[in-house]
């Protein structure tokens, strides 16, 4: 992945082919019955850039790769330092882009959870977000009711909560059971697959879409291949890099709905995309991705 960067920066976006986002793997927003594709974009620490000129123009580059690949989630939340400002410079620059745009709430109290969703709409520069999502769970009674009375006057959506790291498995469980969220964001890979046990089962149950975070457990998935040639099933898969091997196994489960991978780079972007595309392993070539990665 880091090899191929001096090559990804030079092609730029001239190799870039538009692709409409129904031709790659979408999936069904329970709720709505609205499709979205498979894979979107997580900013966490990646679009944290500050003022940092020359960094935000790389981050619209790789928006426009992102939109042009057929991507529509973008996933921040205040949490993210300067990622919604970069995101909203993003946008404005890219003249509209079909974004699906998913911001989190992340504060506690009816009145403070109000304005923190106002400001970030603000910084985002648009009119309406299309998801807010009660990030790790912080004062979520409050914030539903906030939620469902935004998404009934028109103003919202979708609403979501968040856990991330594999924790407060068994609150987000009994939220799934018995709470009107649409989509529930959860940590899921290849390397840590607890989810499986139960909340991606539950949520499937339940009608709930499900964003996943930390798709490479924030990179370390690459540093356990590393220097490792891919396996004989990612052939079979279609696969190129391990990035597409990783999130096609993730993008594969029947419960999930979307998953965000974060990326600051060109290269890496057209790299996770392809995931979109090609054959998805059953339930005997998930195990032997299992295996093929274990032994690696």
């Amino acid at each position: 992945r880091a090899f191929l960067g001096t090559l990804g920066s030079l092609a730029g976006l001239a190799l870039l082919e538009p692709v409409a986002a129904s031709s790659g793997l979408s999936r069904t927003i329970p709720a709505t019955g609205e499709s979205l594709p498979a894979l979107g974009m997580g900013t966490w620490i990646t679009f944290d850039v500050g003022g940092d000129l020359a960094a935000i123009d790389q981050r619209v580059e790789v928006l426009r790769a992102f939109f042009a690949l057929g991507g529509r989630m973008i996933d921040s939340s205040p949490m993210y330092g300067t990622a919604p400002d970069v995101v909203g410079a993003a946008l404005a620059r890219l003249d509209g882009p079909p974004v699906y745009a998913a911001s989190k709430v992340w504060i506690s109290g009816r009145e403070r959870g109000a304005a923190q969703i106002a400001h970030q709409r603000g910084r985002w520069g648009i009119e309406r977000f299309d998801l807010v999502q009660v990030h790790n769970m912080v004062d979520w009674h409050t914030h539903l009711e906030t939620l469902l009375a935004m998404k009934a006057e028109g103003r919202l959506r979708h609403v979501g909560i968040t856990t991330s790291h594999g924790r407060r498995h068994d609150a987000l469980a009994d939220v799934i059971r018995k709470r009107p969220f649409d989509f529930v964001q959860l940590s899921y890979s290849i390397a840590d697959r607890e989810a499986e046990s139960r909340l991606l089962p539950l949520a499937q149950e339940h009608g709930k879409a499900v964003i996943i975070n930390r798709p490479f457990r924030t990179g370390a998935l690459f540093r356990n291949v590393a220097g490792r040639p891919l396996p004989g099933i990612a052939r079979e898969l279609d696969c190129r890099s391990w990035s597409e091997f990783f999130l096609k196994f993730v993008i594969s489960h029947p419960a999930v709905t979307c998953a965000i991978p974060a990326t600051s780079r060109v290269d890496h972007m057209r790299e996770n995309m392809r995931a979109l595309r090609g054959p998805l392993p059953d339930a005997a070539a998930r195990t032997a991705m299992v295996r093929a990665f274990e032994s690696a």
